[in-house]
């Protein structure tokens, strides 16, 4: 549960409660070379048509993403980006019922998505790569996503310690841009300057980032720590992400980032019962 920020937001007729539902976002690429699809979503009318799909399946938020930022990525210019993403998010905002998240860590690039129709910022690096991205946040009243990364893996002698003052770095950041707390969600960066030890000792202080009082996105959807664990190639890591979720929702996750929305609401509609976030009532 929220230890400071329990205030609902409401974002395109959506209300964020975290207190009474886990909320799923639906990975949404417009990318030729991200890991796992990327190149099926070449064209508007396909972006659009997969992004009602999983809303229909139950994703109240579609994350857009114009850069593939797998193992290894090439940067992209901005402008390049831009024309990825802003036809693709302009489509969305009348076709489809659900929030915009724009996945990018460039000011740019999150100035015109939001402009075109965007509603959260999602970025990689925490506002780091490029600070300016808080003050887009800020300016134009947007909530901005804070995933923990950083430029190399040696983490010292006490892991979780370096990772929340990695952290508590972008918090600063956004604060000092004038980004309110209730703007602010964290992503634990589960796959990002992490080996499979380090993923999985940050998904066990899950409850540990939760406590730090803001809104937490868990990202773990086939990515490496399962297929590494599970001896898994990409497609077949569905049941170890599902495994990943309810963890991380019965360690206080608020919200989940998904390839395989349909499958993965209901494990979060399941675990979020079990929880006592959901109330079952019996049919009459």
């Amino acid at each position: 549960m929220l230890e400071k920020y329990t205030t609902p937001l409401t974002i395109n007729g959506i209300t964020l409660d975290y207190r009474k539902e886990t909320f799923v976002m639906g990975i949404l690429n417009v990318t030729p070379d991200s890991f796992s699809d990327g190149g099926k979503y070449k064209n508007v009318e396909e972006a659009v048509g997969q992004a009602k799909k999983m809303v229909a399946e139950g994703a109240k938020i579609i994350d857009v993403g114009g850069e593939s930022t797998r193992p290894g990525y090439k940067r992209i210019s901005d402008e390049d980006e831009i024309a990825r993403v802003v036809p693709v998010i302009q489509a969305l905002v009348k076709e489809v019922s659900a929030i915009i998240s724009i996945d990018t860590y460039k000011a740019n690039v999150a100035r015109a998505a939001i402009k075109a129709g965007a509603h959260i910022i999602n970025d990689i690096w925490g506002a780091k790569a490029e600070p300016e991205i808080a003050h887009v946040a800020a300016e134009l009243h947007v909530p901005i996503i804070l995933m923990h990364n950083r430029e190399n893996m040696d983490y010292g002698a006490d892991f979780w310690a370096t990772a929340k003052a990695d952290l508590e770095e972008s918090i600063a950041i956004a604060q000092r841009a004038g980004v309110p707390d209730q703007h602010i969600i964290l992503d634990p960066g589960i796959g990002f300057a992490k080996n499979t030890a380090h993923n999985i000792a940050m998904m066990q202080h899950l409850n540990d980032l939760v406590a730090m009082g803001y809104p937490v996105l868990l990202a773990t959807s086939r990515k490496s720590m399962i297929g590494n664990v599970l001896r898994l190639p990409v497609e077949e890591r569905m049941e170890g992400t599902s495994a990943t979720i309810v963890y991380g929702i019965e360690k206080g996750c608020h919200m989940i980032r998904v390839h395989d929305v349909k499958e993965m609401v209901r494990a979060t509609h399941m675990t979020d019962v079990l929880v006592g976030k959901r109330i079952y009532k019996e049919e009459a």
